[in-house]
């Protein structure tokens, strides 16, 4: 049961809270590639970027230097809402597992929109008003980071125009209604309303969409109303560097008890839960000052880091965007409509992809009826439900877990629980009534789709 010393939550106190983001590219001596010109095949310029995104959110994308970022008064202002979040030993996951291992989450879901996202979007929206511009367009998968903008911008005053993944526009119909209720448009991808997916219609008839067709419709939709800007809730390195909160608050309420974790673990779809939970820790390791085991957890249904190839790819479907070198499945991979609508993208964070080709992180993929029993297994004993991308990271500690009970080895976990999964019950549903399947994408069916992949 618990140790006195070691609380259940380990909570920080306000002061403890963030100043400044870290910026783990400072501490990396390869840095990512950069973003390239489809059109010249040169780096993106300062000029281009600030075409579709904020001036303010170019400059920390560009930013490769700096290792702490400042973080405004208002955006701290607003963390101070629902951050900072608890990190939670796991006590009962533990003895239901019988297990010598220390399990603990951050938990990130918290505040109204349910997850980890929020910490990105105010940070974006806050550029944005500052910019004095009208609005924002953006694409979401499962919902939490449309919820989040959606959120974030109605704070703000601003206008947000968000494209839907169709599968999950259709799953998830109460996302959509909170995305609503904060003053958002709302719009199934692909759709009719852009020229990009109007041509992914007639590409893929009767596609369910992906995060990657409603990506080339924000861009297009920004880009052609003056007065906008896209913005991303993940991949890029903009939306790690705001997430680098989670693992700062993180390490520091471990510091407070003297405790070091052996693995860190998070979902990965693009990249910013993971990225932004072990970007402190992954520091350390960069500068030689402790090592830690990293994993990165995706879904079998799209394994971009596990099966992927590391090439110079587009971000997006419709390919209007930028080339990003990264582990991709290729920009016209359209994944099987899972449940994590969240992980459903073709690519990876440049950041996580350079990492892991390093060999300074580890990849797994987890089937989708796996990644449910774990979620059960937790909700049972923890008593929150979790979201479906969420409950990747579950799996893979349950799994760790265990091998220290095989081995009576006392290693410490800290996963990420960065979202709740109380709008995602069409998912539980399935699982339940037994009619969840687990899609895994052939080997020639990647081929096929890596093969389209620009040569550069």
């Amino acid at each position: 049961m618990a140790n006195e010393k070691i609380p259940y939550k380990i909570y920080l106190e306000e002061k403890e809270m963030p100043q400044s983001w870290y910026n783990v590219r400072a501490d990396m001596k390869k840095k990512p590639a950069p973003l390239l010109n489809p059109g010249t095949g040169k780096p993106m310029t300062a000029a281009e970027l600030e075409q579709v995104f904020c001036k303010e959110l170019v400059a920390q994308e560009l930013n490769e230097t700096d290792r702490l970022i400042p973080i405004p008064e208002e955006i701290r202002n607003f963390y101070r809402m629902y951050r900072p979040s608890p990190l939670v030993r796991a006590y009962c996951l533990e003895e239901k597992l019988q297990t010598p291992a220390k399990i603990y989450y951050k938990f990130e879901g918290n505040n109204t929109s349910g997850s980890h996202k929020l910490n990105s979007a105010i940070a974006q929206a806050y550029y944005a008003k500052k910019q004095g511009l009208k609005g924002v367009t953006t694409e979401t998968g499962a919902g939490q980071w449309g919820t989040a903008l959606s959120m974030a911008c109605s704070y703000f005053g601003l206008d947000c125009k968000v494209y839907m993944v169709k599968v999950s526009y259709e799953q998830k119909p109460f996302r959509r209604e909170v995305m609503r209720t904060y003053g958002a448009s709302v719009t199934p991808s692909p759709s009719t309303e852009t020229e990009v997916g109007k041509r992914i219609l007639e590409q893929f008839p009767g596609t369910t969409g992906s995060l990657g067709c409603a990506i080339s419709e924000a861009v297009e939709a920004a880009v052609t109303h003056e007065g906008y800007r896209y913005v991303l809730g993940s991949v890029l390195s903009q939306v790690l560097l705001h997430q680098s909160v989670i693992g700062l608050e993180t390490k520091a309420a471990l510091d407070k008890y003297g405790i070091k974790p052996d693995i860190i673990i998070g979902c990965a779809g693009g990249g910013s839960n993971l990225g932004g939970l072990i970007s402190p820790f992954m520091g350390e390791k960069l500068r030689g000052e402790a090592d830690y085991r990293f994993i990165a957890v995706e879904p079998a249904s799209c394994p971009s880091l596990t099966r992927g190839k590391y090439l110079y790819d587009f971000c997006d479907t419709g390919k209007v965007c930028p080339l990003a070198k990264m582990y991709t499945l290729g920009s016209g991979f359209i994944p099987a409509p899972n449940h994590a609508g969240g992980l459903r993208y073709h690519g990876m964070s440049s950041i996580l992809s350079e990492l892991y080709d390093q060999g300074l992180m580890e990849a797994r993929s987890v089937k989708q009826t796996d990644v449910f029993e774990a979620a059960e297994a937790f909700a049972r004993v923890e008593g929150i439900l979790p979201a479906p991308e969420s409950a990747h990271a579950i799996r893979a500690a349950i799994d760790e877990a265990l091998k220290c009970k095989e081995t009576g080895e006392e290693k410490t976990i800290v996963f990420g629980l960065t979202g709740t999964g109380y709008f995602d019950m069409y998912a539980y549903e399935k699982f339940h009534d037994g009619k969840m399947t687990d899609y895994i994408p052939t080997d020639e069916e990647l081929a096929a789709s890596i093969a389209k992949v620009p040569q550069l």
